[in-house]
């Protein structure tokens, strides 16, 4: 079933590995994050296709796991409770108090059903319209244990926060109880923290971040974006970029932490 809550109210890209880049990179069109939980049984083909759309280059895709759900008798094993706050930011940005799940926000502005492609399609092409939306460029390396991120100066004179949101690709869940019991779903691109690096005010802007101050258990990607507004008034992603961890990864460009949700109530 489609779970409500209504609780009141990520540029070239081109990977390098071992030295050797891979063709086709693209440059990002639109950020897509899906608020899932383990606990909704309509949300396990939403993460499906978003595993699906995380493949795409063009697409920085990640997942947000909330936790209002919980109480229904499964307790979500990878719920930040600051995702729940997102959303929830997010709507009240809206006006919509549409809160649910499985729910894809957007380019931070439009919201859709999140297991409808079709749909998905239809918000990235609308929110092309805005030309801010993923116009910044950002360059992410990775070298000497350090993940480097330089955004250039932009064109539209737009600033926002820039955050850094550590992944893992791919985690199995076997569900024990409530809607989904017997179950095991795959989660894909899964934030486990949020990381500021910082505010950016439309100039070129640099930051580092030892790599060993986040890649802790089972993180093996980054996202990185750039974001208007604030953790409590989220707004349109400026830029965003997803960034593969691995031992032989050495290097990624592609557009765009204190360790904090991005929203806290």
């Amino acid at each position: 079933m489609l779970r409500r809550g209504f609780v009141s109210a990520p540029v070239a890209a081109a990977v390098l590995v071992a030295g050797c880049a891979l063709a086709g990179a693209s440059e990002p069109r639109a950020l897509l994050e899906l608020f899932t939980s383990q606990g909704c049984s309509s949300c396990p083909p939403a993460d499906k296709l978003l595993g699906e759309l995380a493949e795409d280059p063009s697409l920085v895709a990640i997942s947000l796991p909330i936790d209002y759900w919980d109480y229904l008798g499964w307790k979500d094993t990878l719920a930040i409770p600051g995702h729940s706050s997102r959303q929830r930011a997010y709507s009240r940005v809206r006006g919509d108090r549409q809160v649910y799940t499985p729910q894809i926000v957007v380019n931070g502005t439009t919201h859709v059903l999140g297991s409808d492609r079709t749909a998905i399609e239809r918000a990235i092409a609308q929110t092309d319209r805005n030309t801010a939306i993923m116009s910044a460029h950002v360059m992410v390396s990775v070298s000497g244990g350090d993940l480097n991120v330089r955004v250039a100066a932009g064109k539209e004179h737009l600033g926002g926060e820039v955050w850094l949101c550590p992944l893992e690709k791919s985690v199995p869940i076997a569900i024990g109880r409530g809607e989904n019991s017997g179950h095991t779903v795959t989660y894909y691109n899964v934030v486990r923290r949020w990381l500021k690096l910082g505010d950016w005010t439309g100039n070129d802007a640099t930051w580092s971040v030892p790599i060993s101050d986040f890649k802790t258990g089972g993180i093996d990607a980054a996202a990185v974006m750039i974001q208007q507004g604030s953790r409590e008034k989220p707004g349109m992603i400026l830029g965003a970029a997803f960034v593969p961890l691995g031992s032989r990864t050495t290097e990624v460009t592609a557009p765009a932490l204190d360790d904090q949700s991005p929203a806290r109530e």
